[in-house]
């Protein structure tokens, strides 16, 4: 075969590879949640895979594969072929959390997955139980607390490594105290036991309380991000109440498996982008207390790695592990 050949066949192939890629979605899209359904994950993954669906004309299935912290169906995804056709739509725990946690990942979060965005954002709140409103006015009310009964004031959350059960960590080693750590499997049962004075206090994302917040069956101490909320102007950030160093997002995000083709992968942020900041999306978020974000590939990709990075130390740091 002649050199102008080899040129002519190479350049069909490049042609058929732009074309089936400038196609993409030919077929439905799978996007799994590996989390259950009902919760911020999975409501968030519906409200993006129906814009999504609307926008390319072709179906974008919801696959929830809950299980181990989310890291099952993020196995799943980093071993499914690169082609677009199979997204997840998770939290934080399996791509920043969960290597520092588990012994033996079945994937590297830095290595496996194409970063697409992260869609939105919401800092955690920190709530008292009804039997404690009337004492734990403030911060510094939930200090002296603390430290007159050393691990002895219980902290529920949605389960080991969870962005809430992370940021009870960081809270006691930025004080220098300690609560008792008391793990659910999810912040449902986390909450009902809190309005049901079975456990102290909690730490918990602001889109999932704020109802209780505003019928008054939970108080709001404060929260951790580095402003105060749109939808809780009047609770103050850790860092106005002398504890700084406490900011925390829980996030939701959507990554595909490593090796994307630029172009779908470009074609799918600005897809991303644009149905996370439609109002017809990104109005039910704000008003539950969710931020937009709505970042670039580069940005996500930068982001995990700081994330990566910072939980580590405060995993080491408390010597901390899932049972």
């Amino acid at each position: 075969m002649n050199s102008s050949s080899s040129k002519w066949i190479v350049g069909l192939t490049l042609l058929a590879a732009a074309g089936a890629a400038h196609a993409w979605p030919e077929k439905p899209v799978t996007v799994v949640v590996p989390f259950p359904p009902g919760g911020a994950t999975d409501s968030v993954a519906r409200s993006v895979a129906n814009k999504l669906t609307e926008q390319f004309k072709q179906t974008f299935v919801i696959e929830n594969k809950a299980g181990a912290t989310g890291t099952i169906g993020a196995a799943q995804v980093a071993r499914a072929a690169p082609d677009g056709y199979t997204l997840m739509v998770t939290s934080l725990a399996p791509l920043v959390v969960a290597e520092h946690l588990m012994k033996s990942l079945p994937y590297s979060p830095a290595k496996d997955f194409t970063y697409l965005t992260v869609a939105v954002q919401a800092p955690n709140v920190l709530v008292v139980s009804p039997a404690l409103s009337s004492k734990v006015n403030n911060v510094q009310d939930a200090l002296a607390l603390l430290k007159a009964k050393p691990g002895g004031v219980s902290f529920a959350t949605s389960g080991a490594g969870s962005s809430d059960h992370l940021t009870a960590e960081l809270f006691w080693q930025k004080t220098g105290t300690k609560g008792l750590h008391v793990p659910y499997k999810g912040g449902a049962p986390a909450i009902s036991d809190l309005l049901g004075n079975q456990v102290d206090m909690s730490f918990q994302n602001v889109n999932a309380v704020l109802p209780h917040i505003k019928a008054g069956k939970l108080k709001a101490i404060a929260i951790t991000g580095n402003k105060r909320s749109a939808v809780l102007p009047d609770i103050p950030t850790f860092a106005e109440a002398s504890v700084p160093g406490l900011v925390v997002y829980s996030w939701q995000a959507v990554v595909a498996p490593k090796g994307l083709p630029t172009d779908v992968r470009d074609k799918l942020s600005a897809a991303l982008v644009s149905a996370v900041k439609d109002p017809a999306i990104s109005k039910p978020f704000t008003d539950q207390g969710l931020e937009v974000v709505a970042n670039s590939p580069e940005e996500f990709t930068r982001f995990q790695q700081q994330e990566s990075a910072r939980w580590k130390e405060v995993i080491q740091a408390g010597n901390i592990t899932i049972e």
